[in-house]
């Protein structure tokens, strides 16, 4: 699965999709304490440099910030992944129509 992740986000990237920039540690990593004192400009760092945002509590990572476009494209490739991963299950498990088969539910359902 992790595999067929990486390729698809890789092809994804490729032919338009929004592609998260990776972080930068000096930039990018950030206490708790330092984001509520300056919530308002990482906010903006966050869209303008479109890289997530890691925030620590207590030296370690607690939260990742990130746009919202952001978010919603890694929902979206997440959502087709498993539709994927799950059409491969049901070619495993047997769970395929013939052509003819579909052409004659199909038939039947107009039907109805």
């Amino acid at each position: 699965m992790v595999e067929l992740w990486v390729k698809l986000s890789i092809e994804f990237s490729q032919y338009g999709g929004l592609c998260m920039n990776p972080i930068h540690v000096s930039e990018d990593i950030i206490s708790l304490s330092d984001f509520k004192n300056n919530a308002s400009k990482m906010l903006h760092q966050v869209q303008d440099t479109n890289r997530p945002m890691v925030i620590t509590q207590n030296g370690r990572p607690a939260a990742v910030l990130m746009s919202p476009a952001e978010y919603d494209m890694i929902i979206e490739q997440t959502r087709f992944v498993q539709a994927v991963q799950n059409g491969l299950d049901d070619i495993e498990h047997g769970r395929v129509l013939s052509d003819d088969e579909l052409d004659k539910d199909l038939d039947e359902t107009a039907l109805d």
